[in-house]
């Protein structure tokens, strides 16, 4: 699979299956560097500004770089509202089970942080798990920061009523749509309420002026891997998405950490 053009692989089976587009720049064969798989945020793709920035920091290294679109994201097909963390966590795994075969870090922004600990906690027996730096981690957000924070009591009955809503986006022009399907399948993937162990160290990179991830959420996940080797940056001016080049540049630096350790 080519840097340049994006190759389709086709996972699910029978009427779900769904052609996931995936770009995978391999490495240098002398680079000992471990590879890279990039797991977006809700609603991003694989051409995000962070995105990028690994790939083209993979390209000048020699390390390799596998990047992929959720189904209902980006090239990606399928339909966003059809689609729901089991299925985003399907393709996570079927990607890095096709495109990683040695040593993988995973860099996982937002929702991706929350699929990269599920990915890490499926194939912790793989020995393939260097280790994780996740963006603002949005551990567990269809309930503990979409049901139970933010979501009126209104919106949580429409939502089951009419099983979606409409919440405007301060990213878009068009508004996210929020799925009962959604809701209801995240809570087979909660993360929070028992101590976890992933047997990999973890970088954390945290905005303290994030208003979708907030940094005690951020704090919580911290306190959940007490087995584990947990490094927590936080960025006191830093937003929700931490692409600022400065963001960028501490981004490049801790998966180089990671990549060495």
């Amino acid at each position: 699979m080519g840097d340049s053009e994006p190759q389709f692989i086709q996972i699910g089976k029978n009427d779900v299956k769904r052609r996931i587009a995936v770009q995978n720049a391999p490495g240098s064969g002398a680079s000992s560097l471990p590879g890279i798989l990039w797991l977006s945020g809700f609603k991003s793709d694989m051409s995000g500004t962070k995105a990028e920035a690994l790939a083209e920091e993979g390209a000048r290294n020699g390390q390799g770089v596998v990047r992929f679109d959720y189904s209902g994201h980006g090239l990606s097909g399928g339909d966003f509202e059809d689609a729901c963390v089991s299925d985003w966590l399907e393709e996570a795994l079927a990607v890095f089970d096709a495109c990683c075969p040695g040593e993988t870090v995973l860099v996982g922004s937002s929702m991706g942080g929350w699929l990269a600990l599920l990915l890490a906690l499926a194939r912790k027996n793989s020995g393939r798990i260097k280790g994780l730096v996740l963006i603002a981690p949005a551990v567990d957000f269809t309930e503990e920061l979409m049901w139970k924070q933010r979501f009126s009591d209104e919106i949580r009955a429409a939502i089951l009523a009419d099983g979606r809503w409409e919440q405007p986006s301060v990213y878009s022009d068009a508004p996210y749509v929020i799925t009962r399907k959604l809701i209801e399948d995240g809570r087979n993937h909660l993360l929070f309420g028992t101590p976890l162990h992933l047997g990999a160290p973890v970088t954390i990179l945290q905005g303290a002026q994030d208003p979708d991830v907030p940094e005690s959420h951020a704090r919580r996940l911290v306190e959940a891997l007490p087995l584990d080797d947990v490094t927590f940056s936080l960025v006191p001016d830093g937003d929700h998405r931490l692409s600022r080049p400065e963001d960028i540049d501490l981004l490049l630096r801790a998966v180089a950490d990671m990549s060495t350790r």
